[in-house]
């Protein structure tokens, strides 16, 4: 990726991912955390998985940042777009939606 992407990658997460590191690391120890997303074989969900990296992504600093990290910045990116985009009517407070969506560091509830 060149410095462009990059750039444009970083923007884009910092804007989408709006949850704290120590806020999402909070989140990922709950059952509702654990409990939502897609689990392979009984074992820790993609999202959840995810979440794990946004936190030490969040805490780096951009310039220790590697080529991977900015491709896994890319699929939150979009992943977040995608679910936002499908938003459930009503309160979500307590939706699987909202919870999926927090794994990957955001809360729609603080947009």
């Amino acid at each position: 990726m060149d410095q462009k992407g990059k750039d444009g990658t970083w923007d884009a997460f910092r804007e989408l991912v709006n949850m704290k590191p120590a806020d999402l690391e909070q989140w990922l120890g709950t059952e509702e955390s654990r409990d939502a997303g897609q689990h392979k074989d009984g074992g820790e969900s993609t999202g959840h998985a995810s979440g794990r990296r946004i936190v030490g992504i969040l805490r780096a600093g951009r310039k220790d940042l590697s080529d991977d990290d900015y491709e896994h910045m890319r699929k939150v990116v979009g992943y977040i777009r995608r679910h936002l985009a499908q938003r459930p009517s009503g309160d979500v407070r307590d939706t699987r939606w909202r919870h999926s969506l927090m794994n990957w560091g955001h809360d729609p509830l603080m947009d």
